[in-house]
């Protein structure tokens, strides 16, 4: 969808004139900008760790609480295509401070509100405030760093998304174990202030351009933002609900596919339309925008399934998880200088097929996982995925910059927040899906194999009850706990299998990545 931001009404208006509008402060700018991303992911993986802790401290059950997270992200998508055309009217100085200003007051009061419906309110201002960050980021580091030094500003923003990713466990972890869980929710806060002070001084103001208030396309924007927003909470609820089994997922899947359809319709009848749908079909656009939502999708697909199976297999901890999922963290303060030189004379195609290549290895090498494996039987293949990861977010980033115009990079902003949401959403719902699905296939076999009474299964039951004997009541006690021992046994061998399936998926998903970027075409000269 962001794509045709390209195309439209605000490709038209972007960027008058075409040269970049310097600052004499970029580098704080930057970190300005890096901070935000910094915090737009850091949130979200936090509140997810830490969902169960945020539940239980202000009461709320299962099915309720579930909504926390949603309800952020929710906002985020929410404001997602909107947030380039408020940074080209107001400019991205003044977006950037009245959101970081709300973010953090938002984030502050949440925990003093100790209601359900406080977090979920608060949550929803903190999404819409910080889902402006990332679409804005991309655009200032290409508008305002000098062109040599464009690369190495995407790459320190890739390693930026890549590092909120993979430690927000251990700050999970470590605000549980020493502090309280409202900190799960002031850590961040604490980062608000901080940006606005470094986009404050760093960011070039811009005139407002209210005139283009008056012609905008306000039916096509409402349509996009809300349309989007129902199919992200659908997505984002459907594997706990069941999916079209719930009258709630089909009505907001319905719904959402209903205003998508009233957006296509108004662009196509605007007299002025905010987007023109033949941009999505220029050039290489269309399988970039395919490859973000497929990486995305990736990325964390596997940032889910290694702390999955090290919590329901082996009971890790999240600030145990941390220390493992650091080990994709760390590397990416290394790999951000080298993949930005490498760019600089390398095609980024090549760099994009290497870091593609070296993922679906890693998940490949993951696959051969077996229950007694711990945290440190994973550095080989998340090394690798540490290195393929950033190689391909960085390239990828890149090529899309190389293969638009001046005019249309803070469109590019606008797309990577909404490939980063939906791909990112639709790669936790496919994988959840898939490892609940699988998990009950394994189950049902290998209940079945026992239930045949095979010879090691005799065996290992007879064992059982020969060493609970003594601590038992009687005979019957010691087959009951024996009986217990074999099925929780059976259950933790069906996600080993299920988590296996799941990281063999993701190598094939891969090998459809590298066919894409096969198809892609040299970068127009500009």
């Amino acid at each position: 969808m962001s794509v045709g931001l390209a195309g439209g009404r605000l490709s038209r208006i972007l960027l008058r004139p075409a040269q970049p509008i310097l600052t004499h402060h970029p580098i704080v700018g930057l970190l300005g900008v890096m901070l935000g991303a910094l915090i737009s992911t850091l949130t979200s993986r936090i509140t997810t760790f830490g969902l169960a802790d945020i539940r239980g401290a202000i009461g709320a059950g299962f099915d309720e609480g579930a909504w926390i997270t949603t309800a952020y992200t929710v906002a985020q998508m929410l404001v997602a295509p909107a947030a380039a055309f408020l940074g080209v009217v107001f400019g991205p100085r003044r977006v950037l401070l009245v959101s970081s200003l709300t973010y953090g007051l938002a984030m502050l009061a949440l925990p003093l509100t100790g209601t359900l419906t406080g977090v979920l309110t608060f949550q929803l201002l903190a999404g819409l405030s910080s889902g402006t960050f990332i679409p804005l980021t991309i655009g200032f580091i290409v508008r305002n760093l000098p062109p040599r030094y464009v690369v190495y500003g995407i790459a320190v923003y890739a390693m930026n998304v890549e590092l909120s990713l993979n430690f927000a466990a251990s700050v999970e972890g470590w605000v549980i174990e020493h502090l309280d869980w409202r900190w799960l929710f002031w850590d961040t806060a604490l980062l608000a202030p901080l940006m606005a002070l470094c986009v404050h001084f760093g960011m070039p103001a811009e005139p407002v351009r209210r005139d283009l208030l008056k012609d905008g396309d306000w039916w096509g924007i409402a349509y996009a933002s809300l349309g989007f927003a129902l199919l992200y909470a659908g997505l984002d609820q459907g594997n706990r609900l069941d999916w079209f089994n719930s009258g709630l997922i089909t009505g907001l899947f319905l719904s959402g596919g209903l205003l998508v359809g009233a957006f296509v319709v108004q662009e196509l009848t605007c007299p002025k339309p905010w987007i023109t749908f033949s941009a999505l079909f220029r050039g290489n656009i269309p399988l970039l925008c395919l490859l973000l939502v497929l990486l995305r999708l990736v990325m964390l697909s596997t940032a889910y399934l290694v702390p999955q199976f090290m919590i329901t297999v082996n009971n890790y901890r999240a600030l145990e998880v941390g220390d493992t999922l650091l080990l994709i963290a760390l590397p990416q303060f290394l790999l951000a200088p080298l993949v930005g030189t490498l760019l600089r004379h390398a095609d980024p195609r090549v760099v994009m097929a290497a870091g593609f290549a070296a993922v679906g290895l890693a998940c490949w090498l993951a696959s051969h996982l077996t229950a007694d494996w711990v945290g440190a039987d994973f550095l080989p293949s998340q090394m690798l995925q540490a290195f393929g990861q950033s190689f391909a977010m960085t390239s990828l980033i890149y090529f899309n910059i190389k293969n638009l115009s001046q005019a249309h990079i803070l469109a590019l902003g606008a797309l990577l927040q909404t490939s980063r949401l939906l791909g990112g959403e639709l790669g936790a719902a496919f994988m959840q899906t898939f490892v609940r699905v699988r998990e009950q296939f394994h189950s049902f076999r290998l209940v079945s194999d026992v239930v045949a009474g095979g010879t090691d299964t005799v065996h290992r039951l007879a064992g059982g009850m020969a060493r609970l004997a003594a601590r038992s009541t009687g005979p019957e006690e010691a087959t009951d706990r024996a009986l217990s021992l074999l099925a929780a046994a059976v259950r933790k061998q069906a996600y080993v299998l299920a988590y296996i399936d799941g990281f063999v998926v993701i190598a094939w998903l891969i090998v459809g990545g590298l066919l894409l970027i096969a198809l892609l075409r040299p970068a127009p000269k500009q």
